[in-house]
């Protein structure tokens, strides 16, 4: 039976010579359709296999590496596929995750055939996101269409609001100015999230204690990400050009003629070329910090040599080298002679990682359980791994908790009403509406069906924008619910509260270590942080679930063994100065050939038995 879309997009079969053809069409030509159709966001929903999914972007991303890595690259050798991995291989799984879908369809599955493009519709647009910045790029069925063959003459390759953003642009071929009144440094940082600030900034502090001096280089593009302003005089701050992120421009090298090279998925034949025009489209739209354009890149290089000629710093430290900032401070680090460090700043698993590939020297991780991933994503011939734990955690400890119970009291019942026995917080990722209406809807059943006087406490992420939790304001009857300050995240908050839900903020990572339950939420499949395994948080399906946990007697529990809390993350209050002494080894000790994993840093005094190291590789 079929499927009568309303509204948007539709696909139908539409034979033609006695061979199945379909075709995109507006839904509302569907009404009185006597054949098989489908709505396409119904078709996209349709759910597919993770494992296979990866598999599949593996294998693209290997024929794109073979037929186009070299068409562009930074006047520093930088190839636009190596810097630029990240966003493209997003897209990539985009993609490839719209035509596992449409294998999915039983209609199309079984009559197989060439699809026909909407005219006039874009190639490459945005999928809603509640971020403030992050640009969620995705092919339309159109673009899926001309993948596979399909002539778009009058197809543009960008939809309207892509286009709009170009045109808000500007091309500029001025080199960005030198950086004036630079003297030589000891270390480099580049933080362009509040999260990476959090991190790097207690090394620096501890390594001006120790007379070394370092430069942050704030490259934010959106104001709530920036850096504050450093205390200790052993540390500069600057930010980059101020027009370095807004370059738009065409990608030189990327758009060449038809030609008969394809790759494989599954029963389809993707032309290579085509799938290169399309992620042009990445490369020639300013997406800010987090995607900058490739003249964005091209620009801020000659910048960053400027920067390192003029410091000439033995560190370069980094809390993401893979994403197209970090790997682009990662590659001018090697070709200035400097060490280069990457200090992991949120939690990994295996299926969160956009790209997995660590091109720094030295790694530090947070936990034993990242050892693993750490040892199998090391790119550089001579990368050493260090458990030392995250310098941004050393102070929670000093958190107060009743200073923050009475925020998340303050929140919940402003002026002289009474606020809720006990208080959940949930601190969120930027996701997109659907999934954080299905988690707040999680969340909320779960807390009215509970046992007790619950309320709720929401953390938006630092990238996000809080306006999305409006309607759960407006809501009438359950669980009372409130919005915390932006400024004061989870972080700032959740030493005060009763419980910490989560999918997988690092925020549920700081909550069990701090003694805080953890709840982590999502549908059977939806990825987490899998502190469950740990003993640290407790899984939670559905609604049932949520209220189950929160219903249970608030006695003490017996404490986490500490090999527990270790396998997550080593929390001994010392990171930052770990981090700081392997820095000041490195400056210190000349290069030697070494492949193995440390649980402190050289020279050190151990604070647990010291590992005798296991291959890097």
């Amino acid at each position: 039976m079929s499927t009568r879309p309303t509204g948007g997009l539709g696909l139908v079969r539409s034979d033609f010579a006695g061979q199945p053809r379909w075709a995109l069409v507006g839904s509302g030509a569907l009404d009185h359709a006597q054949t098989d159709c489908i709505k396409a966001t119904e078709l996209e929903g349709i759910p597919v296999d993770r494992q296979e999914l990866r598999d599949l972007v593996e294998n693209v991303m290997g024929a794109l590496e073979r037929y186009g890595s070299s068409l562009a690259s930074t006047p520093g050798g930088a190839g636009w596929l190596h810097v630029q991995h990240v966003p493209v291989r997003r897209f990539v799984a985009e993609i490839l995750r719209k035509l596992l879908a449409l294998d999915a369809w039983v209609p199309f599955a079984s009559a197989p055939g060439p699809l026909a493009l909407a005219p006039y519709e874009g190639l490459v647009g945005l999928r809603t996101s509640s971020s403030r910045e992050y640009l969620a790029y995705t092919v339309t069925w159109s673009g899926i269409a001309y993948l596979l063959g399909a002539a778009a003459p009058h197809n543009p390759t960008r939809s309207a609001q892509l286009r709009n953003r170009s045109r808000a642009s500007t091309a500029s071929a001025e080199p960005s100015p030198s950086p004036s009144g630079l003297r030589q440094r000891d270390v480099v940082a580049l933080s362009w999230t509040s999260r990476h600030a959090a991190t790097l900034m207690p090394v620096l502090v501890e390594l001006e204690r120790d007379g070394r001096t370092s430069l942050l280089l704030d490259l934010a593009t959106d104001p709530a990400e920036r850096c504050p302003a450093p205390k200790a005089t052993g540390i500069d701050l600057r930010s980059a050009p101020g027009d370095l992120f807004t370059l738009s421009g065409t990608a030189e090298g990327l758009h060449l003629p038809d030609d008969e090279r394809l790759v494989r998925v599954k029963d389809h034949n993707v032309q290579l070329v085509r799938l290169v025009r399309l992620l042009s489209v990445l490369l020639e739209t300013s997406g800010g910090c987090t995607q900058p354009s490739w003249r964005t890149l091209v620009r801020a290089e000659g910048w960053l040599d400027s920067v390192l000629a003029a410091t000439r710093p033995y560190t370069v430290l980094l809390s993401n080298d893979t994403s197209p900032l970090g790997a682009l401070a990662a590659h001018a680090a090697e070709r200035h002679g400097a060490n280069t460090v990457h200090v992991q700043h949120g939690a990994w698993t295996a299926e969160s990682v956009a790209w997995p590939a660590l091109h720094s020297r030295d790694i530090v991780v947070m936990g034993e359980r990242d050892l693993p991933l750490a040892r199998a994503w090391v790119r550089h011939p001579a990368a050493e791994v260090h458990v030392l734990g995250q310098p941004r955690f050393d102070v929670l400890a000093g958190l107060g908790r009743e200073a923050q119970r009475r925020y998340l009291e303050k929140m919940l019942a402003p002026g002289s009403r009474r606020a809720p026995a006990r208080i959940a917080v949930w601190a969120c990722q930027p996701f997109g509406p659907d999934r954080l209406k299905a988690q707040a809807d999680l969340l909320l059943d779960g807390l009215r069906a509970a046992d007790g006087d619950w309320g709720l406490v929401i953390a938006p992420h630092p990238a996000q924008s809080a306006d999305v939790f409006s309607p759960l304001l407006r809501r009438d009857g359950g669980p009372v619910v409130a919005v915390a300050d932006p400024c004061v995240g989870a972080r700032g908050c959740l030493a005060g509260a009763d419980a910490l839900a989560s999918a997988y903020s690092t925020c549920g990572i700081e909550a069990a270590l701090l003694g805080v339950p953890v709840l982590e939420i999502g549908t059977p499949g939806e990825r987490t942080l899998d502190l469950a395994s740990h003993g640290l948080a407790t899984r939670c399906h559905n609604a049932d679930d949520v209220a189950e946990v929160l219903s249970a007697p608030r006695d003490p529990h017996p404490p986490v063994p500490k090999t527990a809390t270790d396998a997550v993350c080593r929390w001994r209050g010392d990171s930052a100065a770990q981090v700081a002494r392997l820095i000041t080894h490195r400056a210190e000790t000349p290069a030697r050939p070494s492949d193995h994993v440390h649980h402190d840093a050289p020279g050190a005094t151990s604070v647990s038995p010291q590992g005798e190291g296991v291959p890097a590789r």
